[in-house]
């Protein structure tokens, strides 16, 4: 894959309706984007209406949330030669990684793409170099799928723009991104209020308390934690032991850098515990086991953890 030079945030406004509207149905009306040179630092912008397929007016309700009227779907492009301007626009698919607040972007260019018979092999070039970041920053920041708007609040960011409108809507996810990537510690901080604690506490404490808030959450697993289980009672375990990780495992990460060696390591402990149960569980099922054994071999990274301070 060639180097990646620009990002390209991506948006679309669609056809919708109050009274229900299947996605299929929902065609693209407004594409919007930004395109990030990672050199020179530079946004430039695309936005260009679409006219549908369906011939029907716009709903009062579509025309209230998106802003769009009647007469400017009319007299736009249909699809696919917006599509041919806005690959004109990107210059060079290899060179771009491609971004959205959510898959629903990429499944509406998916699906139009087919309507109007654009190559296949185009598309699936795009979706080699497609993220969703709304799920990078809901599994990394959030802990909840949070609106564009409240991500930029994180940051003790405001929208800039105009609400609903498409191109405004990449340049926000944008701006969310590279605080994301430029930020890491101020984002490990948002995390740890999302994830761990009310409220966080000074930097100097941050390891002293975690390191109790994990041990106290290890101690409770551990005093629970059986040798056998049922396997329709082994799926509780699975989830629990996720819920935990997924409480834990920015910790392993660790971007910014703040979190001791000792934490990550324990949550590292946690993970392989978490791995190994799961590959337990997947070789019960295949072989139609009624009972899960756990054997020492499986439970020793949990105690590890639980036996440490002994």
């Amino acid at each position: 894959m060639a180097e990646t030079k620009q990002y390209i945030f991506f948006d679309f406004e669609m056809l919708c309706s109050n009274r229900g509207m299947s996605f299929e149905e929902m065609e693209g009306i407004r594409l919007g984007a930004v395109k990030y040179d990672l050199k020179t630092k530079e946004v430039t912008y695309f936005d260009q209406y679409i006219r549908p397929c369906n011939p029907r007016p716009l709903s009062s309700f579509c025309k209230k949330l998106t802003g769009i009227k009647d007469e400017e779907l009319q007299g736009a492009e249909t699809f696919k030669i917006v599509f041919e301007e806005f690959l004109s626009w990107v210059r060079g698919i290899k060179k771009s990684r491609f971004f959205s607040w959510s898959t629903s972007d990429l499944t509406r260019l998916k699906l139009d793409a087919k309507r109007h018979e654009v190559p296949i092999t185009t598309i699936k070039k795009i979706e080699m170099r497609y993220i969703d970041f709304q799920a990078i920053f809901t599994k990394r920041v959030s802990k909840n799928n949070p609106s564009v708007e409240n991500a930029l609040e994180f940051y003790g960011l405001s929208f800039i723009g105009e609400k609903h409108n498409p191109m405004y809507d990449s340049y926000n996810t944008l701006r969310i991104y590279l605080n994301f990537l430029n930020l890491p510690f101020q984002t490990d901080i948002i995390m740890l209020k999302q994830f761990i604690f009310d409220e966080v506490p000074p930097v100097k404490e941050i390891n002293n308390l975690l390191n109790q808030e994990f041990q106290k959450d290890i101690n409770e697993f551990t005093l629970d934690l059986k040798e056998i289980y049922r396997m329709k009672d082994a799926g509780k375990i699975i989830k629990r032991t996720r819920r935990m990780v997924e409480k834990y495992e920015n910790i392993l990460i660790n971007r910014s850098g703040i979190f001791s060696k000792e934490n990550v390591w324990d949550v590292g402990c946690l993970v392989e515990f978490y791995h190994e149960l799961l590959f337990t569980f997947e070789e019960h099922s295949f072989y139609s086991s009624k009972v899960m054994i756990l054997d020492e071999h499986i439970l020793h990274p949990i105690h590890r953890l639980y036996y440490k301070e002994g």
